[in-house]
C-alpha cells in the first residue's frame, strides 16, 4: 500500500497545558502589533492633524495617542455593563453623545478590565460595579438625572 502510511512527523503534537499560555502570548502580540500600527498611523499625521483630531474628541494629543494604542476593543465592557444596568447603549449614544464619549474614554483607560469581565460573566456587575468601575459616579448621575425610574430599576437589580 504505497502512500497510505503516515509518518510520525506528520502528526502535530499537542500540549494542552501550554495552549492557554501560547494563546495568551499570541493575543498579546496581536494587540501589540495593532497598537504599534496605530502609533505609526498617528506618527504619519502632522502635529496639527493630531492636535485637531484630539481637539475634536475633547482630549489632549497625548491622550489621543494613548487611547488609540489601547485598541478597538478596549471599551467592549461598557455596552455590556450598560445593558446589565438596563440602559440601551445605542439610545444613550444617540441621546447623550458627549456622555457616551466620556464613558468610553474612561472605560478605555480603566485598570479593572479583568474584574469587570468576571463580574459581567458572573451576572454580578449590577451589584458590584460601584466598587470597581471608574464610570460608576457618572452612571449614577445619569440615573439620577433621568429620574427615579432608572435609579429605581438599578436598585431593584441590586
Amino acid at each position: 500500500m504505497e502512500g497510505v502510511m503516515t509518518s510520525q512527523t506528520d502528526k502535530q503534537p499537542t500540549y494542552p497545558t501550554f495552549e492557554p499560555i501560547l494563546d495568551a502570548i499570541a493575543n498579546w502580540i496581536k494587540k501589540y502589533r495593532y497598537a504599534v500600527g496605530l502609533r505609526n498611523e498617528l506618527a504619519r499625521c502632522g502635529p496639527e492633524e493630531v492636535a485637531r483630531a484630539a481637539r475634536d474628541l475633547g482630549v489632549s494629543p497625548g491622550e489621543l495617542v494613548r487611547l488609540a494604542s489601547a485598541g478597538p476593543h478596549a471599551a467592549d465592557q461598557l455596552p455590556q455593563l450598560l445593558m446589565a444596568l438596563g440602559v440601551d447603549p445605542k439610545k444613550l449614544a444617540s441621546d447623550e453623545p458627549a456622555l457616551t464619549r466620556d464613558l468610553r474614554r474612561i472605560c478605555i483607560t480603566c485598570g479593572h478590565k479583568g474584574r469587570c469581565e468576571h463580574e459581567l460573566a458572573a451576572g454580578t456587575a449590577v451589584q458590584s460595579y460601584r466598587s470597581f468601575c471608574p464610570n460608576a459616579i457618572s452612571l449614577d448621575a445619569l440615573f439620577k438625572a433621568r429620574g427615579s425610574r432608572d435609579a429605581a430599576a438599578v436598585e431593584e437589580r441590586i
